[in-house]
């Protein structure tokens, strides 16, 4: 593996870039004599900073990540390509709400859009959504929370199948994406051309998070994870169709891009990366604190410290992380966060469900607030089912004051509320007292409430 480029944090303590190591020069451009000079300089390609997966183990665990670099946010800068059978052209950019939990506006809307499918293979690219979807929904918080999402596909017809870079560094294929292998020079980084992906993805309706699935077995992916300043949404995660240690790459991904989650993992024998000295860092899973002082100041992840977590061991503060050896800690020995393959700590439960709540709501008026209600009348409100026992709570009150006989109920009818004359205020509030939150200032965002006018 090449060593890790520089990093450093900020005065605030974010991870950022500070100097990018071994990045390829962009080529240069082809001119006859003379054209050169009378051009100008070429200009340089805008870049993207994504994150590295770690390099697959044959045995034992495979590292979440080796770091991040620069690469062009527009690939290779091949042309779409031509599609010249009326078929393929019809199928290009369909777009199928494949999970279907609510509207955009009360829903995360995960877009997942396919390279290296060519039309008769859209089938299988539908087919290899689903898989990496029940994927991502078989860890935690996804399992409990699948409720909260909507998936879409979007169709990408490529005029060959598969991508390039696979099996070899010089196979090239000419794909709607522009998908590869290689990139950077690292054969497992899949890089993509961000304004084609774009393009897709801006057919969906909402899109908050964006996974390209490329066709391909081979073992890659990337995490682009800075928001997109024209769609919204939070990140891209790249990944491998037909390669299962792929789709944990993209969980890891919705880590940072959700979960706003640090990497877990450090970089042991590397110049630079012995010992952190700087400020403590914004990140919520990372610290420059011991766990006694992090108990002692009620601070970072201090309400899990002792508590069993789901990826083995005890939460406590672990040496090493955020690419550190020493003078950062971690919640565990072994999260999704450093190693593929295993669950989320405790406290990266808690920044996901945080993160969910960012762009979902649990209350959603199946009657028109804007209407003013009569006897006659019914409020509804449509709440989504948690997977397994614990549900939502589900309060209504009327003028302020709680109506207990109607706990857990979904609709109200007007008629039985005994209103005086005049008008009044019917409000239901939707509470998440999820056991995986123990930090108040998130708990406080896990409730959505909604409220009618009503008058006798």
């Amino acid at each position: 593996m090449r060593p890790p480029l520089r990093r450093s944090f900020t005065a605030r303590g974010s991870i950022a870039t500070a100097a990018l190591a071994g990045a390829a020069a962009l080529a240069a451009l082809a001119a006859g004599p003379g054209t050169a000079a009378a051009a100008g300089p070429p200009q340089p390609q805008p870049r993207v900073r994504v994150e590295i997966p770690g390099p697959e183990a044959a045995s034992g665990q495979t590292l979440a990540g080796s770091g991040h670099t620069l690469v062009p946010k527009n690939g290779l800068g091949r042309p779409a390509p031509h599609l010249s059978a009326p078929t393929a052209a019809a199928a290009d950019g369909r777009v199928t709400k494949v999970i279907d939990n609510g509207s955009t506006a009360d829903r995360l809307d995960i877009v997942i859009v396919g390279d290296g499918y060519t039309a008769d293979q859209l089938d299988q690219f539908h087919t290899d959504a689903k898989e990496k979807w029940g994927e991502i929904t078989g860890v935690e918080p996804y399992t409990t929370y699948q409720n909260l999402f909507n998936v879409w596909t979007v169709d990408a017809v490529s005029a060959e199948s598969g991508v390039s870079g696979d099996p070899a560094q010089g196979d090239v294929k000419n794909t709607a994406l522009g998908s590869y292998f290689w990139c950077d020079g690292v054969e497992r980084l899949l890089c993509v051309d961000q304004d084609k992906v774009d393009a897709y993805v801006a057919k969906a309706p909402q899109a908050d998070l964006v996974v390209v699935l490329s066709n391909s077995a081979k073992y890659g992916g990337a995490g682009y994870n800075e928001p997109s300043k024209t769609l919204g949404y939070e990140g891209i995660s790249t990944a491998s169709a037909g390669n299962a240690k792929s789709g944990q790459v993209a969980i890891h991904e919705t880590g940072h891009s959700l979960g706003k989650l640090a990497d877990e993992y450090f970089y042991p024998d590397t110049p630079g990366y012995e010992h952190y000295e700087g400020p403590e860092a914004d990140q919520s899973n990372i610290s420059v604190l011991s766990a006694d002082r992090m108990a002692a100041d009620r601070t970072k992840w201090y309400r899990w410290l002792g508590e069993t977590s789901p990826d083995g061991g005890t939460v406590g503060a672990y040496e090493g992380g955020g690419y550190y050896v020493t003078g950062l800690s971690r919640p565990t020995d072994g999260s999704i966060m450093r190693i593929l393959g295993k669950p989320f700590n405790l406290p990266g439960v808690e920044a996901m469900i945080a993160g969910f709540y960012r762009h979902a709501s649990i209350a959603t008026p199946a009657v028109s607030t804007a209407r003013t209600l009569r006897p006659g009348d019914t409020a509804r409100v449509t709440v989504p089912r948690l997977a397994g026992a614990r549900q939502l709570t589900i309060r209504w009150y009327l003028d302020g004051r709680e109506l207990r006989h109607y706990e857990g109920r979904t609709t109200v009818p007007v008629r039985g509320l005994g209103l005086g004359r005049g008008d009044h205020r019917l409000t239901v509030r939707v509470l998440d007292r999820t056991p995986s939150v123990r930090d108040p200032g998130i708990a406080k965002t896990l409730q959505d409430t909604a409220e009618w006018h009503t008058h006798r």
